[in-house]
């Protein structure tokens, strides 16, 4: 269970500098949220643990970067274009719009809504008196389909054949470059292939704050490997995702596993479970593993009249091969792991905010505080020492105590304080985000003591 309420923790992110609300200064965006430079590291070393454990440490696995914006034939032949919809409906009394599964789900849990036709929703939508949360009425438009890709233009003219999609997720730009990956690497299954980056989708209803947005971050791989061998790699990923989220800390008690029921598999799956996560506002989807069998390489085949089978080398066999997908929503983790963190600590003559981050997510690995403005140069030259191996940070401002405050509050791991005994001694006085305890350590051996405390060390130079 979560111990702070969610408006608690999200204030703090803001006030803080993790997250700004998007387009502030023009009184915003709905849903849009901007990463200030605590979410910016954040964010980017969540994305480094994932390239160390799924691409460094995976012999089988390599990362590729594909555009955003793809020949709109993509999105036709996945059939995008045709089925990418989410089923809208409107309050005849206040106007207010929702997703008609949303609605019938959060309303009766026990109803599973994946899979289901509009006449089936429209039919469930007035046998179950559906309400509107925001009016209480139950009375609604008829369920129409809205198209959740972004759509632009490419070129100098607005018209139907200069029509092109902002990506609804990244995996098609792994199915189109399989083969490229296959010729260029030599490559034999099963073999993976990672993208990291942005997705765009046209949400009907955003909200819970960076859970779901209509900009996002995916951190996906496509897993390709023979027919008779994917749901062996299916449970692999399965206990490798979860080991890879408890790694970065998460907590067990907040995590489990949710198996799709056969009625809510894509028609083409053998099966998809979802990690999920207790976030203070209920269970969320962290993140997806998927058996894709080789419905996308099939369509790609299809429409676009090139080979992709692959012909395997010890059967001699041709086939084309069967895909399992973990996919990871960046922000949703980011967001999982923030609430996992914040806590509150009840001290002797106060209250303290600290977040508890993995010293490999947090920020700043440490923070460099002269304990006089007379002593900024010595301090300044650990700092620039430190901050070619880690994120560090250097703070001059307030007392000693109320920059531990402000170190705690955003979770930096250690504080390395900079006295008049350091220009005697040649040592500093290190302190644990955690545990408060302090410790003297010599300059020379500092470096040393930070890579065995902290568990790495980053090389900027």
């Amino acid at each position: 269970m979560q111990k702070f309420s969610f408006d608690k923790i999200t204030t703090h992110l803001i006030s803080s500098g993790f997250v700004y609300p998007g387009s502030e200064l023009y009184g915003g965006l709905a849903n849009s949220w901007d990463f200030g430079p605590l979410g910016t590291l954040v964010k980017n070393h969540l994305k480094e643990a994932f390239r160390q454990h799924f691409i460094r440490e995976n012999e089988y696995i390599v990362e590729i970067e594909p555009a955003i914006i793809m020949n709109p034939k993509v999105w036709e032949a996945t059939g995008h274009v045709a089925n990418f919809h989410d089923p809208l409906v409107d309050c005849k009394y206040c106007h207010s719009r929702y997703r008609a599964d949303d609605l019938i789900s959060s309303q009766h849990p026990d109803i599973c809504c994946d899979g289901k036709s509009v006449e089936e929703l429209n039919t469930l939508m007035v046998e179950k008196n559906i309400t509107c949360p925001t009016c209480g009425k139950s009375s609604f438009t008829p369920i129409r389909q809205f198209q959740m890709m972004f759509k632009t233009f490419m070129g100098v003219t607005e018209e139907k054949s200069s029509v092109v999609y902002l990506r609804p997720e990244t995996a098609q730009g792994i199915f189109v470059n399989f083969k490229n990956v296959m010729r260029t690497s030599r490559g034999k299954l099963p073999i993976g292939i990672c993208d990291m980056g942005k997705a765009f989708r046209n949400e009907i209803t955003p909200g819970n704050f960076i859970f779901r947005t209509r900009e996002f971050e995916q951190m996906e791989i496509e897993f390709f490997c023979s027919p008779d061998e994917d749901l062996k790699w299916f449970e692999y990923f399965k206990k490798d995702c979860m080991s890879f989220v408890q790694s970065i800390g998460l907590s067990s008690e907040n995590l489990r596993y949710r198996d799709h029921a056969k009625e809510e598999l894509a028609f083409y799956s053998k099966a998809t479970t979802d990690i999920e996560y207790l976030y203070p506002f209920g269970w969320g989807e962290l993140m997806g593993i998927a058996s894709r069998t080789n419905y996308d390489l099939n369509r790609h085949q299809e429409s676009s009249g090139n080979d992709l089978t692959y012909l395997d080398p010890v059967t001699n066999e041709r086939y084309i091969p069967h895909v399992v997908e973990p996919s990871f929503g960046c922000e949703r983790l980011m967001l999982a792991l923030l609430c996992q963190s914040y806590d509150e600590e009840e001290l002797e003559k106060d209250t303290r905010i600290v977040m508890h981050f993995d010293p490999r997510i947090a920020p700043y690995s440490v923070a460099v505080l002269p304990l006089s403005k007379q002593l900024s140069d010595k301090a300044f030259e650990v700092y620039k020492n430190l901050s070619r191996h880690y994120d560090a940070t250097f703070d001059t401002t307030g007392s000693i105590g109320k920059r531990y405050r402000r170190e705690d509050a955003i979770g930096t791991p250690l504080c390395i304080t900079v006295d008049f005994d350091t220009l005697e001694d040649n040592a500093v006085t290190v302190r644990d985000r955690d545990t408060m305890k302090q410790e003297r350590i010599k300059l020379d051996e500092l470096n040393k003591y930070l890579e065995e405390k902290l568990g790495f060390s980053r090389s900027y130079r």
